[in-house]
């Protein structure tokens, strides 16, 4: 199991929107350039997305990404299920 895979099962690929499925894909940052970040997903696919609304993002941060866009971090492990 990825460790990306305890955030979800969504990819870039499928993202789970159409307007508006609400889903949002774990991604890793590989790289960030001028607001830009390429990330991957669980599955190995890249996209470069945007970070305006998440400051202080690094590389080998995980991402919850919607459309193209970071819209949150995850800076510590999730809660475990009983």
């Amino acid at each position: 199991m990825s460790d990306l895979d305890r955030y979800g099962q969504c990819t870039l690929d499928d993202d789970g929107c159409t307007t508006c499925g609400d889903q949002a894909v774990p991604v890793r940052v590989l790289h960030l350039e001028n607001g830009m970040a390429e990330v991957a997903d669980r599955l190995g696919n890249r996209a470069n997305v945007a970070t305006d609304f998440v400051p202080g993002v690094q590389e080998g941060d995980i991402l919850m990404v919607h459309v193209g866009v970071a819209i949150g971090i995850v800076r510590a492990e999730p809660p475990s299920i009983v």
